[in-house]
Parts: structure tokens; sequence; C-alpha cells
């Protein structure tokens, strides 16, 4: 069934995002102690609003005397420069988004990632005006996934009924979060197995170029 509206994460389902902002995070928990994989970081991490990475970060065993606030602007000061030397889009995911404007389904993106660091992303991919005034953020709104609020704040602002509202996202935090807004939700499951997203409920598929289908375009 087609949907009403579209509700994207942004880091690994518009934007490559992740695998430079977790070497960052990886490099920067080496310093204060905490050696982990990049297989680990994304374990451990991935999903997270930064308050929960860094509390993570904390039982794990790394130790930073400084107020967790100042660490995570640390974090995002070394972050948002790396992410300034460029990500790439996500392969497809621009023809997902005009089969969407062809079809009239409006769509939004989600994150729990700051305005800033999408600033930073949908900008040097060229993303940015398919979603102009259509951004809500975790930082911004005080919400984070797997609380749902985010995006049932997200879907009364676009004017649209959650329970035809569907999230494409690629973590479980994410899957969580629309499995608790009653929404459905497919997981681009396209470096793993997916067995966390499909756990939460999510669809899970791997290439972008399966996802018109799946959303009945």
């Amino acid at each position: 069934m087609k949907p009403d509206l579209v509700i994207f994460d942004c880091d690994g389902v518009l934007v490559d995002s992740e695998p430079p902002f977790n070497a960052v995070v990886s490099d920067n928990l080496v310093r204060y102690g905490l050696t982990l994989s990049h297989a680990d970081v994304v374990e451990a991490f991935m999903g997270k609003a930064m308050p929960d990475l860094i509390a993570r970060a904390r039982e794990m065993g790394a130790d930073n005397p400084a107020p967790d606030s100042e660490w995570i602007e640390e974090i995002y000061a070394e972050g948002y420069a790396r992410l300034r030397d460029g990500v790439d889009p996500i392969p497809g995911i621009f023809d997902v988004l005009d089969r969407l404007d062809a079809a009239g389904v409006p769509y939004c993106v989600g994150s729990n990632g700051s305005q800033v660091k999408m600033d930073i992303t949908l900008g040097s991919t060229g993303l940015a005006p398919r979603f102009e005034g259509a951004r809500f953020s975790a930082h911004e709104l005080g919400v984070a996934k797997p609380d749902p609020e985010l995006f049932l704040i997200a879907a009364r602002e676009m004017g649209h009924d959650p329970a035809r509202t569907v999230v494409v996202e690629d973590s479980a935090t994410g899957a969580l979060a629309a499995k608790r807004a009653g929404m459905r939700c497919f997981g681009y499951a396209a470096h793993d197995d997916g067995a966390k997203l499909a756990a939460q409920g999510a669809h899970l598929f791997r290439d972008m170029a399966d996802l018109p289908a799946l959303l009945g375009l």
C-alpha cells in the first residue's frame, strides 16, 4: 500500500556518513583509554543519540574527566571536520526520491543527528534541496530515537497520519522508534544480516532499487 508520507533516517540511509564518523568516534575513544574496532563501534553505538553514546562509552571504560557536554562538543567538532571532506549519497537514493516525487508522496528526514550535521552531509551530496523545510532533528526537538516522539512530531508537522506513514531506517534504535510510533518500517540492511532491524519488526531490504516497489510505487 502506498504511504501518505515517508520518513527517512539520514546517516546510512540518505548519506554514507557512518563509516567516517564512526572512525572519528573510535579515534576519540582511544585517547580516553577505550580501544574498539570499527565493528565494535557500530555494535555499541549505531543509532544512538550522542548523550547515550557518551554514557555507554563511560560504562565501557572510557575515562574522560570533562563533562559530558564538553566531550560531545569535542566529538562533534572532530566529526564535522571529517565530514566536510565529503561523503557520498547512498547508491540509488536519488532514484527513490524521484519516484516518490512522481507519485506525489511527500517525504522528510528524521535524525538523531544535529541540523549542522545534516547541513554538511545533505549539502555535500546535493540532497539538501530535496529536504528543504522537511528536516527533523533530535537536537532541535529534544527527543531522540528510540523515543517515538521524533517520528510523531515529523508526521504531525508534515500533516499526515502516523498509521499511514512509513519509516526507512538502518538501525534497530530507529526501527524501535517506528514500531512505538505505530509506523511501518523498512530496514535498509546493506552491510549485515539485518537481524537487529528484523527483531524490531522492520521489513528488510538490501538495495535502494528495491524500495520503490516495497512502497507501492
